[in-house]
């Protein structure tokens, strides 16, 4: 069963595996480590209560991969760490070249057009997938081991959290490597590398932060900042927005030139700040 933890926007997520029964306890709100059901009704969100594949079969030739092309790591469906069922699990934050080799399940129409763990709507008919360990959304080469076909899935969800499963992928995916019938394959995954591409190359000036706390008054602000800068060994920096009535005071470590700075340095921090940090992305005018 996949459990898809919401973006910062409060946006719905879902959760599947395939062929399993659907279990009704299955979202996650955003930034909490706890199960809240799906269903406190007795009615399910979803039009389907059981997961499977559409009426019209699609032909693996005509399947084409996920084109892969540099995206920002964004804030969102990012949260690290989560906690789902008790088990806490921690981001991979040096990804580049990484491989795994296990069982993989799809999941299909009872999820479609619902929300993943970014906010982006779930299609079974595109090359999609959830991970529960890789940054989203980040590309990913699948070996079907039983068969030697490939296929090329864009992760943009979490999942699944069971230990016998190291991804999930849409149905049009699990088609095109002669799966989708079985419900599971063994198969290799391997990270394919986006960041070195020259179209990566000034990532739109993103800028990563971790945020550690927000404060009404600037002295407490700097009070933080001054702390955490002793000994942290990253510059320490304090963001202030709004007027003098309603002014925010936000303590963030940072800049960092990329998610996996960023996460490397939340180790560091760990050690020297009890609180909680979160990600914060800077891309042009946007935020994440």
């Amino acid at each position: 069963m996949i459990y898809r933890v919401l973006a910062m926007a409060a946006l719905l997520v879902a959760a599947a595996c395939a062929p399993l029964s659907p279990v009704e306890e299955d979202t996650l709100p955003a930034g909490t480590a706890a199960k809240t059901p799906a269903n406190t009704q007795g009615k399910s969100r979803y039009k389907f209560d059981q997961d499977g594949a559409p009426l019209t079969k699609l032909d693996p030739s005509t399947i084409v991969d996920a084109k892969p092309r540099h995206e920002l790591i964004l804030a969102a469906g990012n949260m690290n760490p989560y906690v789902v069922r008790g088990k806490e699990y921690q981001l991979i934050d040096q990804y580049r070249g990484y491989k795994e080799r296990g069982i993989a399940s799809w999941y299909g129409t009872k999820f479609h057009g619902h929300a993943t763990s970014n906010g982006e709507i779930y299609s079974l008919y595109e090359m999609s997938a959830a991970h529960t360990r890789l940054p989203i959304p980040i590309y990913v080469k699948v070996t079907n081991l039983d068969n030697g076909r490939t296929a090329v899935v864009r992760v943009n969800d979490r999942g699944p959290f069971h230990s016998d499963r190291i991804i999930d992928l849409s149905y049009a995916a699990a088609v095109k490597l002669g799966y989708a019938d079985k419900g599971t394959a063994r198969v290799e995954i391997e990270v394919i590398d986006t960041d070195n591409g020259s179209v990566a190359a000034d990532a739109n000036n993103a800028r990563y932060y971790l945020q550690v706390a927000a404060f009404t008054k600037l002295a407490s602000a700097a009070a933080l900042q001054q702390q955490l800068s002793v000994d942290l060994g990253y510059p320490v920096m304090v963001a202030s927005s709004g007027n003098n009535e309603s002014a925010m005071h936000r303590v963030r470590v940072g800049p960092f030139v990329n998610y996996s700075s960023a996460q490397a340095a939340k180790k560091v921090l760990q050690k020297q700040w009890s609180g909680e940090s979160h990600l914060v992305v800077e891309a042009g005018d946007s935020r994440s």
